[in-house]
């Protein structure tokens, strides 16, 4: 089953981490490829993240992390949804993420995780392909 309409992302700073420009340039590329985004600002929590996209019916999250916490902050938004039976928002990322954490994140249930030097064209593909209608 796919995404009808346009598809709806969270774009979330979770942590104390507060450097936002790729979080809102990202927003921008999605929303410029029409999609809805809803970016939450600064300093979330996991528990705001995942209360704004259930109450958004979001179909992603896009989660940016530079504070180094994204072990952390990733498992807690993943644990989240699954305890408000919610897994079906796929949950991606970005940041300042060390190669070795990449492969654990996603067995923990993370979707996708970019790095630094990753396009916005590349991400708003992964998103088209991953969570639109064509996702499977």
């Amino acid at each position: 089953m796919g995404v009808s309409g346009p598809i709806r992302v969270v774009v979330a700073k979770p942590g104390l981490d507060g450097h936002d420009r790729g979080a809102k340039v990202i927003a921008r590329a999605l929303r410029d490829a029409g999609m809805e985004v809803i970016y939450t600002g600064l300093h979330q929590t996991p528990e705001q993240i995942v209360g704004t996209a259930i109450q958004e019916d979001a179909d992603a999250i896009g989660l940016s992390i530079l504070s180094g916490a994204h072990n952390t902050l990733f498992a807690k938004v993943l644990e989240l949804l699954a305890e408000r039976e919610a897994e079906d928002i796929k949950v991606f990322g970005g940041g300042i993420i060390p190669e070795e954490d990449i492969a654990p994140l996603k067995e923990k249930g993370v979707s996708e995780i970019f790095t630094p030097g990753a396009t916005t064209t590349e991400i708003v593909e992964w998103v088209r392909a991953h969570v639109g209608q064509l996702a499977s």
